[in-house]
């Protein structure tokens, strides 16, 4: 039974396609339901996050799973397709085992060790369960990948000195002001990015804090702890003049400062620089605001190059977890091709029972005026000598199961105890 995996990331997609493919709360919802509406397709998860889409899939036909899921991205920008297609990774079986695994464990993402991943992907979970698409397969394959995260937090120093999105944001930032001492900050968000990129500008020395969010009270409850100030979203464009870096994280599905707010604002500071880095898939920040002059704007794929800068310090703990990721994928996936074995063994056994049934019911009208006693006697002797009669071959099937050649071995095995009239 195929496992499918189909993205693009920050490695393989720029930001522009990146974000045609992402996916609200709301929209992961229903997209699941379409992808195992029709048959052939067994269970789904949607990973959307700034840096990656990702659809994990398990069905009986390898071609009808590629095939739903790129229907899916190629519909959510079709005017991309071309360009899609040059930029999605396909993976299959372990190869897709071992990408969740990297993935869960942070190995993949843009900053290496960084935790919030973890979380996001037990949200996709959390989201399928929700909606009934995880079933038995993603179930054991989801809490495995949990477990291989906290084996490599655990076993490994992947997690220390990690430089946050938000870190480099902040890093950025002193790269173009000398001191951030007198600036002030506007956060539009106030989600764990925001609050990361907040304490770093604290701890930089910034002073004055304004914070936006859509939803009001929780502006507020951050403005508070950061000593700041809230800005209701609605009034955002009509204060955005008073900021001189903005820092945007929110999950709008379309931009909420546009072309015109920055010129308004611009205009009112009498075209004093203005510094904006927006860390939000799709963009919060309208990209035209990037050629106005006295204007930096930034995105992750920026982000990306300082983040490279500091990823020479953990490469010896990530040949530590790349083991650990080696060791646990091969677990998983010895149990994962065990299962292609399934239906011939479980054929075997039904077989094997059938005809022990048999013999057993003319032998007890044989022996006749037998005790309950001696009939059970003779029942668990039955049993006894089918179980160890199917004992070696059951045991050969699964070491071949999954191997070059398994199904034509499959086969002679179906076609040696006459099982092809069989339920596969």
């Amino acid at each position: 039974m195929p496992l499918i995996l189909i993205g693009a990331n920050h490695k393989t997609a720029p930001l522009e396609l990146r974000e045609s493919l992402s996916f609200g709360p709301e929209e992961q919802a229903e997209a699941l339901q379409s992808l195992l509406e029709p048959p052939g397709l067994d269970e789904a998860l949607i990973l959307s996050t700034c840096n990656r889409t990702e659809v994990l899939a398990h069905g009986a036909d390898p071609h009808v799973c590629v095939q739903r899921v790129r229907s899916l991205m190629v519909g959510r920008s079709p005017q991309l397709e071309r360009e899609l297609e040059e930029h999605i990774y396909v993976l299959m079986d372990s190869q897709a085992v071992r990408h969740l695994f990297s993935v869960a464990s942070s190995m993949d993402s843009m900053v290496v060790g960084e935790p919030q991943i973890l979380g996001q992907v037990k949200e996709a979970y959390r989201l399928a369960v929700q909606n009934g698409t995880a079933g038995p397969m993603l179930n054991r394959l989801l809490h495995h990948a949990f477990r291989v995260s906290k084996r490599v937090r655990t076993e490994t120093d992947i997690g220390r000195g990690a430089v946050s999105v938000a870190y480099a944001a902040v890093e950025m930032a002193r790269s173009i002001f000398r001191s951030l001492m007198d600036k002030t900050v506007l956060l539009v968000g106030a989600g764990e990015m925001v609050e990361l990129a907040a304490k770093h500008l604290k701890e930089r020395g910034v002073q004055r804090i304004l914070v936006s969010n859509r939803t009001l009270s929780r502006a507020e409850a951050l403005a508070a702890q950061l000593g700041g100030q809230a800005v209701p979203l609605e009034s955002l464009s009509s204060q955005l003049y008073r900021a001189d870096m903005v820092l945007s994280c929110t999950g709008s599905q379309m931009p909420i400062i546009g072309l015109e707010h920055v010129k308004s604002a611009l205009r009112t500071r009498k075209n004093r620089p203005m510094f904006f880095i927006d860390i939000a898939v799709p963009r919060d920040v309208d990209p035209r605001v990037g050629n106005l002059n006295n204007v930096f704007l930034y995105d992750l794929d920026d982000l990306q190059k300082v983040v490279e800068n500091h990823k020479g310090a953990r490469q010896e703990e990530l040949k530590k977890a790349t083991a650990i990721l080696e060791e646990e994928t091969k677990r998983f996936s010895s149990w994962l091709n065990t299962l292609e074995a399934e239906p011939t063994i479980r054929a075997l056994a039904r077989w094997a029972d059938q005809v022990r049934q048999g013999e057993l019911e003319r032998s007890i009208q044989k022996l006749k005026g037998l005790s309950e006693k001696e009939r059970e006697t003779l029942e668990a002797m039955s049993k006894a000598i089918v179980s160890k009669l199917l004992h070696r071959p059951i045991s050969r099937i699964r070491e071949q199961s999954g191997k070059e050649g398994s199904a034509g071995y499959l086969e002679v095995a179906r076609e040696l105890f006459g099982l092809n009239g069989e339920t596969k």
